[in-house]
């Protein structure tokens, strides 16, 4: 079970424990494999994860990744998709896989059975015609819908000025006219190349013995195609620059995004900015400012909010700020947008407000990691950014020893307001954008 006691030690409040015990093995493979025992646990999770990605898809290509993962449950050498269901429903279990990998989870004692469908889907998935035009056909179904919906063109605008030619610029599963050129070859061919051993990391988590998983896994993944490691180049991103761009849209509302580029996960600031987020707009309820002015004592809309740090990654993320509101009231949603910015850039937050966001992330962040698949996520995410082993211990203490002066100097460092990015979806042209930026 999870590792939760209370710790006295730090500075500001009185802190659980959180641990999430790792076993660390090289598979005769080239896999990684990650094991962490739960005694007692009536789940057993898995998370198999291929390392690049989108980041591959070929160009003119996009979202060839995204389908050659969502199709491996669709039918391998081993099993047809009526077999796999046959075989893991009665069980509890299910696998779905993505652009990333696979992850799944069954009752704990069938384990067993879960990997070894698990690596079946991971190893010889067969995309079998009929369901690749199927899903395919699906996929455009849904980017002809999203083609026309201002929210999501609204988003895919921003993220466009924020990374610019970068493939973090586009959405993971392609464009209607690059999901159509898309064929059965370029899904195997993908698989092939990427979907290797020394790409692969796999986290399993329940009541199991780390060293009877990695035996198991041996066997089932020995005949697995090793590959070479992922190569990667540093990422070239547009300077944060003011910038605008519109989606026309003849609707009742505008899609705001205002924002810019963010930091990667592994940043030293990540724990003050998660703080400095749920003061500034991503907070339960109204605690937060932005959703507490702009909804609730504005009466601009229902759907605002604001963070940075939820998109970090491997890559930095995005500072995003959204509001979906009436085309009136957009001049005064950006300047609400920007005042609070600045704000927190210039006063230091109350101890009340500040209290309120330490308690929150300090008593709420530990209970995610009750579920097995949490866990099994987080493990991944430990060896693909390489924190230390007591990394969680230390992120719930660092929240609780966040101070004001802590919240200002980052907002100062890593919130940019006169050099935002505005984007906008509905009865709305980019030069009134770039009038509410001057």
């Amino acid at each position: 079970m999870s590792s939760l006691s209370t710790d006295t030690t730090s500075t500001t409040r009185r802190v659980p424990k959180l641990e999430v015990p790792i076993e660390r093995f090289e598979l005769a493979c080239g896999a990684t494999l990650l094991v962490s025992r739960r005694i007692g646990a009536p789940v057993t999770a898995v998370h198999a994860h291929v390392r690049g990605g989108p980041a591959h898809d070929p160009k003119g290509f996009e979202g060839t990744a995204f389908l050659a993962g969502s199709l491996v449950d669709q039918g391998t050498k081993d099993y047809g998709e009526e077999e796999i269901a046959e075989l893991l429903e009665p069980n509890g279990g299910e696998l779905g896989g993505d652009a990333s990998g696979i992850h799944g989870s069954i009752v704990g004692g069938e384990w067993k059975l879960l990997l070894r469908v698990l690596t079946s889907m991971l190893v010889r998935p067969t995309y079998p015609a009929d369901k690749v035009t199927l899903h395919q056909q699906r996929l455009c179904d849904r980017l002809l819908i999203e083609r026309d919906d201002p929210r999501s063109q609204g988003g895919l605008v921003f993220r466009k000025l924020v990374y610019g030619d970068h493939w973090l610029g586009r959405a993971a599963y392609g464009t209607l006219e690059s999901v159509k050129r898309i064929r059965r070859e370029h899904l195997r061919e993908h698989h092939a190349q990427h979907w290797v051993a020394k790409r692969t990391v796999i986290a399993v988590c329940g009541d199991v013995d780390p060293k009877s998983v990695r035996r198991e896994l041996d066997r089932l993944l020995a005949r697995w195609k090793s590959g070479t490691p992922l190569v990667t180049t540093p990422p070239s991103f547009p300077p944060r620059a003011v910038r605008v761009a519109a989606f026309p849209a003849d609707r009742q509302q505008v899609h705001v995004y205002l924002g810019h580029l963010g930091v990667p996960r592994r940043h030293p600031d990540y724990a003050a900015l998660v703080v400095m987020d749920h003061v500034l707009g991503t907070g339960p309820g109204f605690t937060n400012r932005i959703s507490r002015i702009l909804r609730d004592e504005k009466g601009l809309a229902y759907s605002v909010n604001a963070n940075i740090h939820g998109s970090a990654g491997i890559l930095p993320g995005m500072f995003t700020a959204y509001i979906g509101t009436s085309p009136d009231n957009v001049r005064t949603a950006v300047a609400g947008f920007l005042h609070e910015m600045r704000r927190i850039r210039d006063e230091q937050v109350g101890d009340d407000e500040l209290g309120i966001a330490k308690n929150y992330l300090v008593g709420s962040f530990p209970l995610g990691f009750e579920r097995a698949a949490r866990r099994a996520s987080y493990m991944v995410s430990h060896e693909l950014y390489g924190f230390p082993a007591d990394n969680l211990e230390r992120l719930v203490r660092a929240f609780g020893d966040v101070t004001a002066e802590d919240v200002q100097r980052v907002a100062r460092e890593h919130l940019f307001p006169d050099a935002s990015c505005l984007a906008a979806a509905g009865p709305v042209k980019a030069r009134e954008l770039e009038e509410l930026l001057k």
